[in-house]
């Protein structure tokens, strides 16, 4: 949509996403009714002499706020209903007879021996394939081919990854680099910041202050602080997540704020207790989706088991960190 489409058009509900945009707009006295075309036609020239600029600068200046708040609306109001897997082939070539269609708000986890084709597999769903990649697998969303635009776009990713090995570089505060994200999404810093940290901190098994540095965060604070983003700020509406499992972080609770949150949650995994928390599971072998497998009554039966011995041995790791005797189980 151009700037001048905007410029006639009620601006309430993208001022709403641009606090940028909307303190100018408060700032230079453009509050009235209307467009701002009009709301700029209305002020009068002792309003003009009060704020220091002509109308002509204002509309400069504003056509560039305009610009810069459109670009950063996510995925310019794309929403996605359903993700849809059509299979390739494997590694011998064999075909993958397969169609899946994922929802918001699913799991789906993706099991199978080391190299088998798990992350190739997420490497797909990112790249939103097309035949394009060495599996010839392709990924529609909404039923039909995703636009080219979204596809390739670097400001509006359809797919967020969270992957087993994060590493921060910036120098910046916890509470600085999600503000920077917050701004960045047209998004007001102060009304999200502290409720990321804290949701972060509820996932972390040793929680952070919003000063602590990015670049101090221990492996499962930083997966921690970046599955709270994910959820809260990112645009993107599939999350893709590789060997969770020895991140540090309450997996259970991750992975069920993704799913508040409608996103289309796959995960690659070895651990049984994570593979049985999907609605179902593709089983992986030689570079290809061999099975999908529907998780089953017994086996949600058998989760609750598994949580009970996750429950244990979670708290066995506690008693050690604190020093405790293991003398009795």
């Amino acid at each position: 949509m151009s700037t001048d489409t905007l410029w006639h058009q009620d601006p309430a509900p993208l001022l709403a996403g641009a606090p940028a945009l909307a303190e100018f707009v408060r700032r230079h006295q453009l509050t009235g009714e209307g467009s701002l075309a009009q709301r700029l036609a209305a002020l009068s020239e002792d309003q003009l002499a009060d704020i220091g600029c002509d109308r002509a600068g204002l509309r400069q200046q504003l056509d560039a706020l305009l610009a810069q708040a459109q670009q950063a609306s996510p995925a310019t109001g794309f929403v996605i209903d359903s993700l849809t897997l059509i299979g390739g082939q494997d590694k011998q070539g064999r075909a993958e007879d397969l169609q899946l269609t994922l929802v918001p708000g699913s799991i789906t986890s993706i099991v199978g021996p080391t190299g088998s084709g798990k992350s190739r597999l997420l490497a797909d769903i990112e790249w939103m394939a097309q035949g394009d990649t060495p599996t010839r697998r392709r990924i529609l969303i909404n039923g039909a081919v995703p636009p080219s635009e979204l596809r390739f776009s670097l400001e509006h990713k359809l797919v967020a990854q969270l992957s087993q090995n994060m590493n921060f570089v910036m120098d910046a505060s916890a509470g600085d680099f999600i503000a920077m994200h917050a701004e960045s999404r047209g998004l007001d810093p102060s009304q999200v910041t502290s409720q990321i940290i804290e949701q972060a901190n509820q996932l972390a098994g040793e929680p952070f202050a919003v000063s602590t540095p990015v670049t101090a965060l221990s492996g499962g604070q930083s997966r921690a602080l970046m599955i709270a983003d994910t959820a809260f700020l990112s645009a993107s509406p599939v999350v893709l997540i590789d060997e969770v499992e020895n991140a540090g972080i309450d997996r259970k609770q991750a992975l069920q704020l993704l799913v508040r949150q409608e996103k289309i949650v796959l995960m690659a995994t070895h651990d049984p207790l994570l593979a049985l928390m999907g609605q179902q599971r593709l089983i992986i072998r030689h570079g290809g989706i061999q099975q999908i497998r529907q998780t089953s009554a017994a086996e949600r039966a058998n989760l609750q088991t598994l949580e009970q011995m996750d429950a244990c041995l979670q708290g066995l790791r506690h008693r050690l960190r604190q020093g405790d005797s293991l003398d009795r189980l």
